[in-house]
């Protein structure tokens, strides 16, 4: 019989393979986008921080996109107000759906409400695991995404969205990410600034 938090990652994992969206990993294998995500976020939580942290987090990071699809950000409106409601909707509908996971697992009510805080990053710069979950979301974002991102946006725009992920960073994240990435000197300086 698989212990709760296996049976909580595989049901993510699930969940997640129905992504109809794809995307080519840095092997050249296609998978589902939401599905890759998820993995790519529990290597990084494990990378950055180690296997011993809670279930919760761990379940925070595997299904932070789980379903994302699902809520479209076509379906709201254009510009930032719409974008941050599309953002609120999402973290609320990840939060629920992976308290169902959990408590179909046999975690506590309180657990299943804890994933939810991680989720909409509430405590953010004051709650350890939601700046655990924010560094290993920006480092994902560094590491996987950033590169195609940059391709797509004007500099001043890559600058920016760069000062704005470091400033939700822990100063220790942000030493990292000046360690383990070759930036460019603007975006080093944003960094570095933040």
């Amino acid at each position: 019989m698989e212990d709760k938090l296996t049976q909580v990652l595989v049901a993510i994992d699930a969940a997640n393979s129905e992504d109809p969206n794809r995307e080519v990993d840095e092997n050249g294998a296609e998978h589902p986008v939401a599905l890759l995500y998820g993995l790519r976020m529990t290597a990084e939580l494990d990378r950055l921080f180690g296997e011993d942290v809670p279930d919760v987090l761990k379940i925070a990071c595997r299904g932070q996109h789980v379903e994302r699809w699902i809520l479209k950000r076509s379906d709201y409106p254009e510009g930032r107000a719409g974008y941050l409601a599309w953002r609120r909707d999402q973290g609320r509908a990840h939060g629920e759906r992976l308290a169902g996971f959990m408590a179909d697992a046999g975690y506590s009510t309180e657990e299943c409400d804890r994933v939810g805080v991680l989720l909409r990053k509430e405590g953010l710069r004051r709650d350890t695991e939601v700046q655990m979950l924010e560094d290993t979301i920006c480092m994902v974002f560094l590491k996987w995404y950033f590169a195609d991102f940059a391709q797509k946006h004007p500099t001043d725009k890559v600058v920016n969205i760069v000062a704005k992920t470091s400033r939700k960073m822990s100063q220790s994240a942000r030493h990292r990410v000046l360690e383990e990435f070759d930036l460019p000197e603007d975006l080093a300086l944003a960094v570095k600034a933040a």
